[in-house]
């Protein structure tokens, strides 16, 4: 993954988490990805050309750059 890649995926999750997704309400379980993560990284797929849901959860899975901006 380029730089200017992660930094747009940042940029991107930044703007997604403060003016789309609402903030959930503290009951129930914390979910593994917050909505923001979730957007950005369908977003990253689309960009990435990944048409293959399989192959993106795949990647992004083993993906040491991803899995380092989505801890």
């Amino acid at each position: 993954m380029t730089k200017e890649l992660e930094t747009l995926l940042t940029e991107l999750y930044v703007l997604i988490d403060d003016h789309v997704v609402e903030p959930r309400s503290g009951r129930g379980r914390r979910p593994v990805l917050s909505d923001a993560e979730l957007l950005t990284l369908t977003v990253a797929q689309m960009l990435l050309g990944f048409d293959c849901e399989r192959r993106w959860i795949r990647h992004a899975h083993h993906s040491v750059e991803l899995r380092a901006l989505f801890p």
